[in-house]
């Protein structure tokens, strides 16, 4: 990948950039490293970030819907390329069946995970970090069997690959326990599911990084926006895609009934993480009737104010397509 850096090299430059990272907690780890964990993250992010946005919907099947919006943003290999590296980064937290909508939907991660070998992925990983049982909730979601399928590496997270990350532009928390495999690949694709929920009011792309938290994420929910902002300056993704394609409209994040579930049959895909769910906001309120829009959700709101992103739609650029 062009404006990447291979490991070895990002490896030594990570003393240079000087953010800290502490693991006193783990074997072998007797002092501190120092650390810029998103580097290549944020400079594949900021390369891409003119390609806007493809919105994908219509028919039903998922997989179409995915493929159709990556490539109208040029193809997976404007983002992977060979021998890379890749994290799918799902929403794997509840053990709920894909009909209820509060998982990724399973068909959108195994075309994921198809494209990026297309493109080159010398291996692709996918895990999350689950609020339900990992076993059950890896199986009743149908991702692991599809990521599985497609050739991924599915994996539980692993208590011992935790370390404290330094949030350098934090203002309501400057350092948290996160997920080191997230941040040794080359590529991270984070791919949330659009749904209510009880405190956040949506969740989305920001939002679904928390599954490579650890410590005590209850705490993130004081102060909850500022903070999922300032985790999110640490976290850069270079790909978010939404999928929209059943929505949950009400008791989320896991207790919707059949009747809150609504198919909006859309696929939402950007470099910028602001603009997508700024624009995953608006679909929201569409298809809920409640008009909300990305200025409404504080912790998109105040990620635009720290220069995450885009929030003004009017000003990213926008690919229709429909998919029959």
């Amino acid at each position: 990948m062009s404006d990447m850096i291979d490991r070895r090299s990002f490896l030594k430059g990570l003393a240079v950039a000087g953010l800290a990272v502490t693991c006193p907690n783990l074997a072998g780890c007797g002092k501190e490293e120092k650390a810029e964990p998103a580097a290549r993250s944020m400079a594949g992010q900021a390369a891409r970030k003119d390609l806007g946005l493809a919105i994908a919907r219509g028919g039903d099947d998922p997989k179409k819907l995915v493929t159709a919006a990556l490539e109208n943003l040029g193809g997976m290999r404007q983002f992977v390329s060979s021998g890379d590296l890749v994290v799918v980064k799902p929403n794997i937290g509840w053990s709920r069946t894909p009909e209820q909508a509060a998982n990724t939907n399973p068909q959108i991660v195994e075309a994921l995970v198809e494209m990026c070998f297309d493109a080159g992925a010398k291996q692709v990983k996918v895990f999350d970090l689950p609020c339900n049982p990992a076993r059950r909730t890896y199986s009743m979601s149908g991702i692991a069997d599809a990521a599985r399928q497609a050739g991924a590496d599915v994996s539980f997270v692993d208590d011992r690959k935790f370390k404290d990350i330094a949030i350098p532009e934090g203002e309501a928390v400057k350092s948290w326990q996160m997920y080191t495999e997230a941040f040794d690949a080359d590529v991270l694709i984070n791919v949330p599911i659009l749904k209510h929920h009880s405190m956040a009011r949506v969740t989305m792309g920001m939002k679904n990084l928390m599954g490579l938290l650890g410590g005590n994420r209850e705490s993130i929910h004081v102060h909850f926006d500022q903070k999922l902002a300032d985790v999110n300056t640490v976290i850069r993704p270079h790909l978010t895609i939404i999928d929209a394609f059943r929505v949950l409209k009400a008791h989320g994040p896991n207790s919707g009934t059949p009747q809150d579930v609504q198919l909006a049959r859309q696929v939402i895909a950007g470099a910028d993480p602001i603009a997508v769910d700024a624009y995953g906001a608006r679909l929201f309120g569409e298809v809920t009737g409640t008009g909300l829009r990305g200025n409404d959700v504080g912790y998109i709101r105040i990620g635009h104010e720290m220069g995450l992103g885009e929030i003004d739609l009017e000003k990213v650029a926008q690919q229709h397509i429909e998919v029959a």
